[in-house]
């Protein structure tokens, strides 16, 4: 196998001890031709002094954004200064083996219709549960992944690489010339389901999606936002909408409206009118609000120049 420059980029909010452990654990991974962009998200906190101080390496930058540009503009700062012939995009509250890379660099140097991989992700900490072993992609009525038994303990059945529907955003590794036919993340969603929209974006483009079995990563879900933020909420179902929005035409989409306002709108007012949780109810509808006054350039992506 061929030992190419890879570009490992990760994320930071206000998460300074996290991203410490994610670099830790990235500088100790066996292979060795990687350069590692930590983007700072206007966390305005500690991050870069102890960097500074932690790690003395140059295969370390530390990219500052003055004000958080959300998930896929963070990644966009990286892939703009990368030098690397495929990047890797890993969350920064995870952990990986360190013989995870090697995997993913040897699928997309002989598979060439491959234009997104992710590692298999195993919840951090857990009896080896495991959160994603591929995909069967977005269910075009409910707007929502394909339900898999899945947080499943891995004893396993998930060890057959495969090609599959989606990537996984904690994870996943994308040639450099792949994201100069499609274009960066879509920086539209700002949080959760731009990656979906960007594999989607890759297929489009004549490439595939494929899980790697043999790779390894580690997740600590849910560090950044929490488990059930109101952001999370807002997030959520705003861009569960615009992805149907840029992803799917005619009758599909009218059978998404449908099944939303029909069914999922009701059932969710019913549940935070329920449980009292006035202010997820509140950032729901907005959620739904923004996608009723917004129509102009949804469908944009940032080129890289």
């Amino acid at each position: 196998m061929t030992s190419p420059l890879i570009s490992i980029i990760a994320v930071n909010y206000k998460q300074t001890e996290v991203t410490c452990q994610f670099i830790r654990s990235i500088l100790s991974i066996t292979y060795k031709n990687y350069e590692v962009f930590i983007v700072d998200n206007g966390s305005k906190d500690s991050l870069q002094e102890k960097i500074t101080q932690e790690f003395a390496t140059d295969k370390l930058k530390l990219i500052i954004s003055e004000e958080n540009l959300g998930f896929a503009g963070g990644n966009n700062l990286a892939i703009q200064k990368a030098s690397g012939k495929f990047l890797l995009f890993i969350n920064n509250d995870t952990e990986v083996a360190p013989n995870f890379l090697e995997p993913l660099i040897e699928v997309l140097e002989t598979k060439k219709d491959v234009g997104m991989v992710s590692p298999k992700i195993i919840f951090y900490g857990t009896d080896n549960l495991v959160q994603y072993a591929g995909s069967q992609g977005i269910n075009t009525l409910t707007g929502r992944a394909k339900k898999k038994f899945i947080p499943t303990k891995d004893v396993g059945q998930f060890n057959t690489s495969k090609y599959t529907e989606l990537g996984h955003g904690a994870a996943m590794m994308v040639p450099m010339e792949v994201i100069k036919k499609v274009g960066m993340m879509p920086d539209i969603y700002f949080l959760y389901y731009e990656e979906h929209d960007w594999c989607e974006l890759i297929k489009r483009a004549g490439y595939k999606a494929y899980y790697e079995a043999n790779s390894t990563v580690f997740h600590k879900e849910s560090m950044s936002v929490g488990k059930s933020s109101t952001l999370k909420t807002f997030y959520l179902t705003r861009n569960r909408l615009l992805f149907m929005r840029r992803n799917v035409k005619g009758v599909s989409l009218i059978f998404n409206l449908l099944f939303f306002f029909g069914i999922a709108f009701p059932i969710n007012i019913f549940k935070y009118l329920k449980n009292r949780s006035f202010d997820h109810l509140k950032v729901f509808l907005e959620g739904i609000f923004w996608n009723l006054t917004h129509f102009k350039n949804i469908k944009d992506t940032p080129k890289l120049s």
